[in-house]
């Protein structure tokens, strides 16, 4: 299993992202948690097989249509303890 935790910087809040990406790692079988940090980038915790987290990692580059997405840190990090995919709150 490939686990990442990943922050998200541009214009991510108010747009949709956490839902969009919700719905994305559903869709691919991902799992782990999204969330707003309060300086205004979208932090995640991502895993699940390579090939899974890769795909959600490209689409996240991009983001739902009103995203602007102006970078994308990861580092490698312990998978979630729950499975699914979920909103987490608000850090």
């Amino acid at each position: 299993m490939d686990a990442k935790r990943v922050r998200i910087r541009g214009r991510v809040h108010g747009v949709g992202y956490r839902d969009w990406m919700v719905r994305e790692a559903t869709r691919l079988g991902v799992q782990g948690w999204v969330r707003n940090c309060a300086d205004g980038s979208v932090e995640a915790l991502v895993a699940g097989d390579a090939a899974a987290v890769g795909a959600l990692l490209t689409a996240c580059r991009a983001g739902p249509p009103l995203a602007r997405v102006e970078s994308i840190d990861e580092d490698f990090a312990d998978p979630p303890a729950d499975p699914g995919f979920r909103r987490a709150p608000t850090l």
